[in-house]
């Protein structure tokens, strides 16, 4: 019984060593139960945690606790591991307690995913706005640099030439954020995502990735992806060249690509009332620094970097992109290891006019423009 709930569930004793752990446990811990017998919580858990003060109050007291939103991250279990907890007595066995931790990453990763969306709404008003308002005026300015040049000494000619590439690059900014205007229908079909990712590998080994080692873990048997090839392509592009920038200065560098079958994750596709489930799970991994914590939570916003040249755009379209398809992107982190990770639903059932999934014997299509990735 103990096994099939769908929550880590461990029995302790006072002194934290294991003595039962179920299926969901022995993930959480990423260890196995035989394993755990020989360890104690502190070799998971900081010995600071709530987790320890919680667990002797029910053996004092003889009694049921629960406490919410603790913070069980450390180096063995990885970051953003929030859990709500909940610790009760065993009358037949003295000094042990049933310990059940309910995660709650998933929920708090969804209210994340509705920021992103929102903020990305609001870059949607103000790229409207600016393709109106700004593009008119830079032109003029543009024009009237290159009617000065003509007549202009050398000397002068140096800054005509500035306020000529400074429009360009403005003009560039206000064409990247016109993307997030775009709300037409997105065109999808059933695509392979592995013929996607060989597809992204081929060009980033050729390129932002030349001498970089990027290994695969793919499962065969996913089905096909209700999505829009070239948007996937952009997506996925945009996460290895972000990887590829991370590990530049790491000694051994590497990338992974994973896809696997993850079910149990479900959401409201928005604008309909329609419940999928995500259970497609895509993620790109690399060894690098990881994302400094102070933007961690923030990264898929518009405008937020850490590159002193960039302009905050790429993760927030990458966002915006796995959003309109009805899925989740999301990121964890700590130095060594950085996952970008994306879910995305399969549909109960396809339309029979869908065409069939490539394979990746037959890959096809155009290499898109290469938009900077932050």
């Amino acid at each position: 019984m103990l096994g099939a709930l769908p929550h880590p569930v461990i029995v302790c004793d006072d002194r934290g060593a294991f003595h039962y752990a179920n299926s969901d446990a022995e993930q959480f811990f990423s260890a196995s139960q035989t394993y755990l017998a020989k360890r104690r919580l502190q070799d998971f858990v900081p010995g600071d945690s709530p987790l320890f003060s919680l667990i002797q109050k029910a053996v004092d007291e003889q009694a049921r606790f629960s406490e919410y939103r603790v913070d069980l991250s450390s180096p063995r279990l990885g970051q953003e591991r929030v859990v709500d907890l909940y610790v009760s007595t065993i009358p037949e066995l003295p000094n042990r307690v049933v310990v059940i931790i309910q995660l709650r990453s998933i929920a708090e990763k969804m209210d994340r995913q509705l920021t992103h969306r929102s903020a990305a709404r609001t870059v949607t008003g103000l790229a409207a706005m600016l393709a109106h308002e700004i593009r008119n005026p830079i032109s003029g300015i543009k024009g009237a640099a290159q009617l000065l040049a003509s007549s202009a000494s050398d000397e002068d000619r140096v800054l005509t030439r500035i306020i000529q590439e400074e429009s360009d690059r403005i003009v560039k900014l206000v064409d990247r954020m016109e993307v997030f205007s775009d709300q037409r229908p997105i065109e999808r079909s059933a695509v392979n995502i592995h013929s996607v990712l060989e597809y992204v590998k081929r060009i980033a080994v050729n390129g932002v990735a030349r001498d970089i080692p990027i290994t695969e873990l793919y499962d065969p048997s996913l089905p096909p992806v209700f999505a829009n090839r070239d948007q996937l392509v952009q997506v996925f592009l945009n996460l290895i060249k972000n990887a590829a920038e991370a590990v530049a200065r790491t000694e051994k560098p590497e990338i992974r690509l994973t896809t696997s079958f993850r079910p149990g994750v479900r959401l409201t596709i928005p604008g309909t009332s329609d419940r999928v489930s995500l259970p497609m799970e895509f993620t790109v991994e690399d060894n690098g620094p990881g994302v400094p914590d102070d933007i961690r939570q923030n990264i898929f916003d518009p405008f937020v970097t850490t590159k002193a040249s960039g302009s905050g755009l790429g993760l927030a379209l990458v966002a915006k992109i796995i959003g309109d398809h009805g899925g989740v992107i999301e990121c964890e982190s700590q130095p060594g290891h950085t996952i970008f990770r994306v879910l995305m639903p399969t549909w109960k059932k396809l339309r029979a006019d869908l065409e069939p999934a490539p394979t990746s014997d037959t890959i096809t299509g155009h290499e898109p423009d290469s938009a900077e990735r932050e």
